[in-house]
């Protein structure tokens, strides 16, 4: 297995409340991007499930520079009606991304940055390094 240093949340760039599936994403990394997979290891889905993406033994393809030493997770959403960039986690995703980065920092450990932390991007819209700071307390 790699070494992980770091966890790095991402949203998917879609508009609230618009469904997007692992294979819909999928078809825009490899088709559109023409990248091998897609390049997020799990994907939270609006209803809260958690969708394995890209293997955790292979080195995502999610923030330029840091994906040899991270684990890419994206939440369904990140834009409002407009295209702006707007925190649209719902409850269910917002729960499903608390557990997941708690099972991952124990099993991995490694610090949680937002793709913001190392892009002009807003993605994931907002600050997860800051939200998500203190997850390790939480075992």
């Amino acid at each position: 297995m790699r070494k992980i240093n770091k966890i790095i949340v991402h949203s998917t760039a879609t508009p609230e409340g618009r469904d997007v599936s692992l294979e819909e994403v999928r078809q825009w990394h490899t088709k559109e991007r023409g990248w091998s997979d897609i390049g997020y290891h799990f994907l939270v889905l609006l209803d809260g499930s958690v969708e394995e993406g890209r293997p955790l033994e292979r080195t995502g393809a999610h923030t330029k520079g840091h994906n040899w030493d991270s684990i890419g997770i994206a939440y369904v959403g990140g834009l409002d009606s407009k295209m702006n960039a707007k925190d649209t986690r719902n409850d269910k995703q917002k729960d499903s991304l608390v557990d997941l980065l708690c099972q991952l920092k124990d099993a991995y450990g490694g610090i949680i940055y937002g793709h913001n932390n190392y892009s002009t991007k807003a993605c994931p819209s907002f600050d997860a390094k800051l939200e998500y700071q203190n997850i390790s307390d939480r075992f």
